[in-house]
Order: C-alpha cells, then structure tokens, then sequence
C-alpha cells in the first residue's frame, strides 16, 4: 500500500442512525472509535426533504471540516443497499417510500462527503455489533432487538444478508404460537412481534387485568420485581416466545454468535432467564453451546454499523 492509500484509509467516516423521532450522527475513526457526536429530533411529518436536511446538518455538524471518506446511513425503512432507495416503510415517516436516500445526501453534502451507502438501521445496529461488540470476530453473527418494535439481521462476512428484495431481517413477523390471535402492527395477526415486543408485554397485563396505572411497559417491570403476579407472568410469555424464535433462527442459519439487543434485552433476569429456557428449549443440541448474548455498544451501535459501510469496504 502506498504512503496516498494508507493516509486514505486512515480517514474517518460519518455515521448517521435515522430513526422515526431521532436522528444520531458521529464522526467514526478507522478503528471504529466514535470521535464526535450530535443528534437532532426527527422532522418526520414534513417529509422527505426535510429529514435529509436534518441528516446533512448533523454530518457536517460532526464532521467539522475533516476528511472524511463517506457517509454511512441506517435508515428506518426496507433499504436497498445497492441503489440507496427506500423501497418501503410505515407511516411513522410519511412519504418515505421511494427516497433516493444517495442523491438526495450527496446533493446536500457536495464537496464534504464523497460518498453514501445506507442500509437499514437494524442491518446498521448488527454490523456495528458484528464489528466491535457482542459478535466481534464471528464468522457469522445474527442480531435481534427486541423493543418497541422486533427486527433482526444476519451478517455473512461483515455484510447483512438483504435478500431478494432487501426486506430480510423482518423477523418480527414470523408466526409465533404464544401470539394466536393477537393483532400486529404490519395488519396481520399471530406474529412474533404482537406478543415479544415491549408494547405487547404491556397489552398482555392490562388485558390480564393488571393495575391502569402501569402507563409503559418499564412501569410493568417494576411492578414485577415488586411482586406482581401479573406483570411477571406477561413479561414471562414475551420472554418465552422470544427465546422460542431464536431458536428456530438459530437452527435455520447455524451463526457463530446470537447477538440480542433493544429495549427489552436490558432487563434483567425476569425477561432473560424465560428467554433462555425457551431457547435451550427449542435449538438443536449440537446449538446448545451458541448462547444469546447481550448487545455490547449500545446507542453507538447503529452509527458505528452505519460508518462500517465506508470504512470496512
């Protein structure tokens, strides 16, 4: 590698996570370290354009007139990775549908970034997981975040399998028998999601008849590790079918590592010891020894993951 190369691919990288009410960015170094953050709400009901100038403002913000070699997004949405569009997404962002998320950036950033790359924000939250934190130096690595909604991602040599139609990692929409009958956000019913996420654990309890007080699912935690029957008992089917899922993920792709994260996987033992039952439950025994494993880098994942795209290539 020549003296040019070297200096080259020591530049930083931005990395922005765009999610439906926050937008995060940093400035990641080569080794992955996070030199510079910033973040901004996101302008979600006025559209397209105004969320792409949120994103250019907060990288140019951390950038501060360094070098650098691009700008890596995970974006809320069904990305496609090759063309940087979004192909789909829900309401939460109106309009999103068909953003051309590479022109629209580079548009914006003419003269400081070089170049974009975007995928989803879970692919983006796996791969930075796969490079630095609970699945560093796996050969394969499947992530799940469990929160307010359950999406997955499966990396394959430090890049997330997309699929066919960049839609794969949607893992919250697979049937779950603890979900039967249960309505979920995508307009189907029995989906994982309806049951194992963290609104769904507070349904569960009121509908069990627990205390309307409870106003959010960490009010339903806390009245758990107070005692309460029904809280624990929610928090328990959640946990079960979760556990129940990854194991059948594990047995259809084999990873090398189970990376959990979200809301839901800071829990504490009330939400993973019945996670692990199930999974130990479920899984092949020659599985038995690829545990899920707590997600390591935590807010900084998905802007780490998203810079990766720049830097790792």
């Amino acid at each position: 590698m020549s003296h040019r190369d070297n200096a080259a691919a020591r530049r930083p990288a931005v990395g922005v996570d765009l999610g439906g009410t926050k937008i995060a960015a940093a400035l990641v170094a080569a080794d992955g370290s996070v030199l510079a953050r910033a973040s901004a709400p996101t302008p979600a009901a006025a559209g397209p354009a105004a969320i792409l100038d949120a994103i250019a403002a907060l990288a140019a913000r951390v950038a501060g007139g360094a070098d650098v070699r691009g700008l890596g997004l995970g974006a809320a949405g069904v990305i496609d990775p090759g063309s940087c569009r979004v192909v789909d997404a829900t309401d939460v962002l109106p309009g999103w549908p068909g953003t051309d998320l590479r022109s629209g950036l580079l548009r914006r950033l003419s003269g400081l970034v070089p170049r974009v790359e975007a995928v989803n924000d879970v692919h983006a939250h796996a791969l930075g997981e796969a490079w630095l934190g609970a699945g560093r130096h796996a050969r394969t690595a499947l992530l799940v975040a469990f929160g307010t909604g359950i999406g997955g991602s499966y990396i394959v040599g430090g890049r997330p399998a997309v699929g066919a139609h960049a839609v794969a990692g949607h893992v919250g929409h697979v049937p779950s028998a603890e979900a039967a009958g249960l309505e979920c956000t995508c307009g189907g019913s029995g989906h994982l999601e309806a049951v194992a996420s963290g609104p769904a654990v507070h349904r569960r309890y009121l509908a069990a008849g627990g205390d309307p007080a409870a106003e959010d699912t960490r009010a339903v935690f806390d009245r758990a590790a107070g005692g309460d029957a029904l809280a624990a008992s929610a928090i328990a089917t959640a946990a079960r079918a979760a556990g129940g899922a990854l194991g059948g993920f594990a047995n259809a792709l084999d990873p090398h590592a189970i990376v959990v994260s979200g809301g839901l996987a800071a829990a504490g033992r009330l939400w993973w010891d019945p996670l692990l039952a199930a999974y130990a439950a479920n899984v092949v025994g020659a599985l038995s020894a690829t545990v899920p494993t707590r997600a390591l880098l935590g807010a900084d994942a998905a802007v780490v993951g998203g810079a990766s795209l720049i830097l790792r290539d």
